[in-house]
């Protein structure tokens, strides 16, 4: 269960001493080509921080790494769980290799929305929390939020 956001090909530049994509390559991946795309379908990615001066800003991540890329392959970036409460986004991401099927790594991240002007924590819009609000109802049966380790950080 879950949403797809994005294809990635693994490229020479992101693999390392060990024949694999570096670790922080997959921090670049989650955050670049899948939370970005998130951002832009809640509108407050790249254009509204340019537009706006609001924003989120990552406060917690937590990835497992559960089979390792290799340069030339193809991978998902998929969304497997969403939700909000005033001030923060909560999701989790998963990559899976494009041919074999198997799950590569996941990635979960607290964010918080700021007012980059004050550099300050801000309370959503209304029709921010609408448009996050639609998409989670929307997409609820494809969430799952077992073993998520800041659900509890949510205050709803």
């Amino acid at each position: 269960m879950s949403i797809f956001l994005t294809s990635k090909k693994i490229i020479k530049e992101w693999t390392d001493y060990n024949g694999h994509m570096n670790v922080a390559y997959y921090v670049l991946i989650f955050d670049t080509f899948g939370a970005e795309v998130l951002n832009e379908k809640f509108k407050m990615g790249e254009h509204s921080a340019k537009t706006t001066k609001k924003s989120t800003m990552v406060v917690e991540s937590h990835i497992i790494y559960n089979q390792e890329v290799k340069e030339g392959d193809e991978v998902d970036v998929n969304l497997t769980y969403c939700n909000h409460d005033q001030k923060r986004l909560l999701y989790k991401l998963q990559m899976i290799h494009k041919e074999k099927k198997y799950l590569a790594a996941t990635m979960e991240i607290l964010a918080l929305y700021v007012d980059l002007n004050e550099r300050k924590v801000a309370e959503f819009e209304e029709d921010k929390i609408i448009i996050m609000n639609k998409f989670i109802e929307n997409n609820t049966s494809n969430f799952d939020d077992k073993d998520l380790k800041f659900l509890s950080k949510l205050k709803r």
